[in-house]
């Protein structure tokens, strides 16, 4: 009876050791590698701090590298794709639930913000208020916020304005108009008619005046800044699209008369914004949009003049990071930690200073480097919200940036009335935005 207990007691102690032997195995055991994904469009950087850093891919890849040799929790495989903007619905959404859905997006907020009223994007508050909020601009943190939370963590910001080529307006006889250093001016509606029509007929044959461009939704935030000419407001007291408001018809007409008077490049309606960029580097466009992350520009300023859209209006497109979802909290959370690493060492942080920086304390080290920040900081107050932090902006087939462009190719196509483009765009415009309030939800 004796043997038989003790028999059954060695047994007990044998199987607690083997127990305590195999949660000390897994204890030991490393931690499995965590990939992270992170997807950029193609954009320049015009960065100060490391003229070798010329665009964001190499600036993030670089980064995650850095990160990854010093993190400890796990290690970690960074991934860095880049994508042309037209192919944004394809490559992020696109890619949700595959290999390649990313953990962390570098990109513009008005894109950004689609992912978030999907309810892909993790709130960062949990480490964005005690760390890093009082150092942030607060308006580039309100863009990013929804519901008191931030979803978008704010990186830089660039001021759309447009540039000019002053010789060929020496060319043709229009020095009055040129302004001094590097001011940005305002024309009036008169004067800005005045100034294409003397471009169109005197500019020699192969040179345009003024870049409008219509091939793909990369056209639109600008097109909704030309839209605002005559004092529209683009939305409504509710916040609905009003295109149909006598003011943004009468910029409607406006468009659709400059293709007639030869103000834009034959045919604008095929036209994308790398086309014109291209034309105005070649000296074959006098007018051309310009913001502070031009770098192929940065050391040929003085040669440019710069101006306000039409009706004394500029927009500011803020960039920086989301955080989503792929439902594997390893890579949400080393996704954050990326983040934190990001903005805690001034070589990363800093490298936002020749763009106009989110950080404050970037901005303070570099304002005297960054080119024109006087100039933009001036010209802050008259930057309008082009978006109205309106839901399904982008993302979808049916969203707001799907939906507006193919409306614009048609008026510059002259294949509709302007009449007929704001009826159409009300429509569909208006549909996008029922369908994303409806679709509408945040991550918890």
């Amino acid at each position: 009876m004796k043997k038989r207990r003790f028999s059954r007691a060695l047994a007990a102690a044998l199987l607690a050791l083997l127990f305590a032997a195999l949660l000390g195995g897994c204890e030991n055991e490393p931690p499995k590698p965590v990939r992270l994904v992170i997807q950029t469009p193609l954009q320049e950087m015009n960065s100060v701090s490391n003229p070798h850093i010329r665009d964001a891919t190499a600036f993030l890849k670089q980064a995650s590298a850095a990160f990854a040799a010093q993190y400890k929790k796990a290690p970690v495989l960074p991934e860095v794709m880049t994508f042309n903007r037209v192919d944004e619905v394809k490559a992020v959404p696109g890619s949700f639930g595959t290999e390649t859905s990313p953990d962390i997006l570098f990109g513009a907020f008005f894109n950004l913000a689609g992912y978030v009223d999907m309810g892909r994007v993790v709130p960062l508050d949990d480490f964005v208020s005690p760390l890093l909020k009082p150092d942030l601009d607060p308006q580039s943190l309100d863009a990013g916020s929804r519901k008191g939370q931030v979803y978008l963590l704010p990186f830089l910001n660039v001021q759309n304005i447009l540039i000019y080529n002053k010789e060929l307006f020496r060319r043709c006889g229009l020095e009055n108009y040129i302004g001094h250093g590097r001011e940005i001016q305002d024309w009036t509606l008169p004067e800005w008619q005045h100034i294409l029509d003397t471009l169109a007929a005197r500019l020699p044959h192969g040179i345009y005046p003024l870049a409008v461009y219509a091939g793909s939704n990369e056209g639109d935030t600008h097109i909704l800044t030309f839209l605002r000419a005559f004092g529209g407001k683009i939305f409504d007291s509710e916040g609905r699209f009003d295109f149909q408001n006598p003011a943004t018809v009468k910029a409607l007409v406006w468009l659709q008369e400059g293709v007639r008077r030869g103000w834009f490049p034959p045919h604008p309606e095929n036209l994308e914004l790398k086309d014109c960029s291209e034309l105005f580097a070649n000296g074959q466009l006098a007018i051309s949009p310009f913001n502070n992350s031009n770098s192929v520009l940065a050391g040929q300023l003085d040669e440019y003049g710069f101006v306000n859209f039409p009706g004394t209006v500029a927009t500011t497109f803020y960039r920086g990071f989301a955080v989503l979802d792929n439902g594997d909290p390893a890579r949400v959370q080393a996704a954050k930690d990326f983040l934190a690493y990001l903005y805690a060492h001034d070589e990363w942080r800093d490298l936002s200073a020749g763009n106009i920086p989110a950080s404050r304390r970037t901005l303070r080290k570099y304002r005297d480097r960054i080119p024109m920040l006087d100039e933009f900081e001036h010209n802050a107050v008259n930057v309008v919200n082009f978006t109205n932090k309106s839901p399904n902006w982008q993302g979808r087939e049916d969203s707001f940036r799907s939906v507006f462009w193919p409306n614009i190719n048609k008026l510059l196509a002259l294949k509709i009335t302007p009449e007929q483009c704001a009826a159409d765009l009300d429509r569909a415009c208006n549909a996008a935005l029922e369908q994303g309030r409806k679709l509408q939800k945040l991550h918890p």
